[in-house]
């Protein structure tokens, strides 16, 4: 990718972008899959050509599911979900027809023993306990 012009991020390895003349062409891979997005068709046809002399591959439109997360598009924006992957872990293991039930906690409660307790990180949990 790096002959093509394309720089690996730093804090990602699997994520390539281009960033040529005020157009932006942003490529990432997980395994045997990829998603493209840009703002520059002509980029994107030249990798799609570029990759595919390479690679076996195929344009699926575009993305509608990807890593157990649908992506659902309207006039308002975009919808992530994981909804599809909840069902068929649920179908998978026997549970479809279970029913659901509330978070049993209140969201957002900081849980201590004690109520004058004071939170610590990681670390110094680490350092505690080790």
């Amino acid at each position: 990718m790096k002959v093509f012009g394309y720089q690996q991020s730093s804090s990602d390895h699997t994520l390539f972008i281009k960033h040529k003349e005020g157009k932006l062409t942003i490529l990432i891979i997980y395994v045997d899959d990829m998603i493209v997005t840009e703002n520059d068709y002509v980029e994107k046809k030249a990798l799609q050509t570029y990759l595919s002399q390479e690679f076996e591959m195929k344009d699926l439109g575009p993305l509608k599911y990807f890593l157990g997360i649908e992506i659902l598009r309207s006039k308002h924006g975009i919808l992530l979900s994981q909804r599809k992957y909840t069902i068929d872990l649920l179908n998978e293991v026997g549970m479809l027809a279970c029913k659901p039930s509330d978070t049993p906690a209140a969201e957002n409660v900081k849980l201590s023993a004690l109520s004058n307790q004071i939170p610590i990180n990681k670390e110094q949990y680490q350092r505690l306990v080790g």
